[in-house]
């Protein structure tokens, strides 16, 4: 008998996104834009699977205007001109970190007259914005260090000017993890009253919906609860929130191999996902691996095909299209 994906499958609207479902595909950077701007098979990578009725799709992390904006070759650009530039120190100067703001602003701008239905700023997984967010790796003694309220203010002021240049119908993403790329057991948050005093100062300067970040989104974020991120997220703000994490997998990876006998493989089921969007803890869902390997991911869980749905979560990753 099939899962009843109807609270998957519910229409969501904020702001400027009306989607027909709660199903997104997460943002995976591919490194397919030859020069940096799509060709004709990243525009079909995308049209299946919007094919496949995902109700959201977050592109992959697309470059700002600023010489340092990327380091991995082949990313989109979302600006005209290519620019030139200096590559900043070690520590930002106020400069550098006006001319960041103004890059994501006119990127922001520049997205909304492309036709996209929003914006999602990258603030996760020990990139730059998180860089200033993390008392780990911000060491400023400026009004950008210290404090979490001082250690938030170039992720706020980004939010602030993206704000300005899209207008207020436009909708805002800020996406966020608690983890880094090097460092997963990291906590931004503590404690649910550090999210809520980092959350607010956001949700203040103009942020509409949270992606929280995480790795697995059945676990537990904070002790003496058996909310996610995404779930303390929502409870605490108010906002919509979308989880993520090893959604639909039935292999976990390890060291580029499959792990069939790994425990968070039972808990990676889409019973799970569903338990916890009919109790609301959060409002849509984030797919990554799983749309990656088959763009009718939805549709086979839908229609009951999950048979073929686990066939295909064991073929080669190799080609990813």
């Amino acid at each position: 008998m099939s899962t009843d994906l109807s609270p998957l499958l519910q229409p969501f609207s904020c702001k400027s996104l009306n989607l027909r479902n709660r199903v997104a595909m997460a943002p995976m950077t591919r490194s397919f834009s030859p020069g940096n701007v799509p060709n004709d098979a990243v525009v079909k990578y995308y049209q299946r699977r919007a094919e496949g009725e995902i109700g959201l799709i977050i592109t992959e992390g697309v470059e700002i205007n600023h010489a340092g904006a990327s380091g991995f070759p082949n990313v989109p650009k979302i600006y005209g001109e290519a620019m030139t530039g200096k590559q900043s120190g070690v520590a930002m100067t106020k400069d550098d970190i006006n001319e960041v703001i103004a890059a994501f602003a006119e990127s922001a701008k520049q997205s909304k007259e492309a036709g996209f239905d929003g914006v999602e700023i990258h603030g996760a997984h020990g990139y730059l914005i998180d860089q200033f967010l993390w008392e780990g790796t911000n060491v400023r003694d400026d009004e950008y260090g210290g404090s979490l309220e001082n250690r938030a203010r170039f992720a706020c002021e980004i939010v602030k000017a993206v704000r300005e240049a899209v207008g207020e119908d436009f909708a805002i993403v800020f996406r966020f993890s608690q983890w880094k790329q090097q460092e997963y057991d990291a906590k931004l948050a503590k404690t649910p009253e550090q999210l809520k005093q980092l959350l607010d100062l956001l949700v203040d300067a103009g942020v509409d919906i949270f992606h929280a970040s995480t790795r697995r989104f059945w676990e537990p974020e904070f002790q003496g609860s058996d909310l996610n991120l995404a779930g303390w997220t929502q409870k605490l703000t108010g906002k919509p929130a979308i989880s993520v994490g090893s959604v639909g997998l039935t292999e976990d990876f390890i060291s580029g191999t499959f792990a069939s006998d790994k425990p968070a493989v039972e808990k990676s089921g889409i019973d799970e996902l569903v338990k916890r969007m009919a109790n609301h803890e959060f409002e849509l869902i984030a797919v990554g691996r799983a749309l990656l390997q088959d763009p009718q991911w939805l549709q086979k869980m839908r229609d009951g095909k999950e048979d073929e749905v686990k066939a295909f979560s064991k073929a080669s990753l190799k080609e990813l299209v």
